[in-house]
């Protein structure tokens, strides 16, 4: 029963129905875009950038992101059944998932990414994802960022009213009609690492900067 049940959530049919469900209850938010032209300006200019969230604000972005299809740009997304139905999602908005995580075929997504980066100049990347911790901002985005010479935009979703799941990150599920607010920070662009602890350095202050835009939990580790 159980193998049947994956089956049927991992279907075409069934991915395109949520994805079309997906569509309708994110055109119910009173979205509104803030600091979007700025890293827009220099990608259409020949820069590279890489969209980097937090795990729990993703979904609030599914609609909007649909605007990006012309890039064609690529992002990470884990080999599990979960992620299966994600990636489908993905692939009808035009972004192209590569398959892998921190936790099961990493490296080669992480490099498939850095390819498809360095031909398409976009791409977008969950820094917690797939299962955490929450708020702690994994290697990948570093790397990436370094090897394609990217310039690291966060983007953060707030909801007027919003539901948050019992999950690792508190997914947030923004209510319908409820105003939502997708914000661009500033683009950061990474000095060339000398040794070790400048890169991790970077890393914790990428952490530090998106930090407080995490609903639920502590500014602290």
């Amino acid at each position: 029963m159980r193998f049947k049940l994956d089956g049927i959530l991992t279907s075409q049919w069934f991915i395109g129905f949520l994805y079309r469900f997906i569509r309708a209850y994110a055109w119910t938010f009173r979205l509104h875009i803030d600091n979007e032209q700025g890293w827009l300006h220099y990608l259409d200019n020949g820069g590279t950038v890489l969209l980097c969230a937090w795990h729990q604000q993703f979904f609030s972005a599914i609609r909007h992101f649909q605007n990006y299809r012309k890039y064609t740009p690529g992002i990470m997304i884990s080999r599990s059944k979960d992620g299966e139905i994600i990636a489908g999602v993905a692939r009808r908005t035009g972004w192209h998932p590569v398959r892998g995580s921190s936790s099961r075929g990493g490296q080669a997504a992480m490099h498939s990414v850095i390819d498809d980066l360095k031909n398409a100049q976009l791409a977008g990347h969950v820094v917690d994802g797939p299962r955490g911790p929450a708020g702690q901002v994994k290697a990948g985005v570093i790397r990436m960022a370094h090897a394609t010479d990217a310039v690291v935009v966060p983007f953060y979703v707030s909801a007027e009213k919003a539901w948050y799941f019992n999950s690792w990150d508190r997914f947030m599920l923004p209510k319908p009609f409820s105003r939502v607010v997708l914000r661009f920070g500033d683009m950061i662009r990474l000095a060339a690492i000398v040794n070790e602890n400048d890169f991790e350095q970077q890393r914790q202050q990428l952490e530090q900067t998106m930090r407080p835009a995490l609903v639920g939990f502590s500014s602290g580790k």
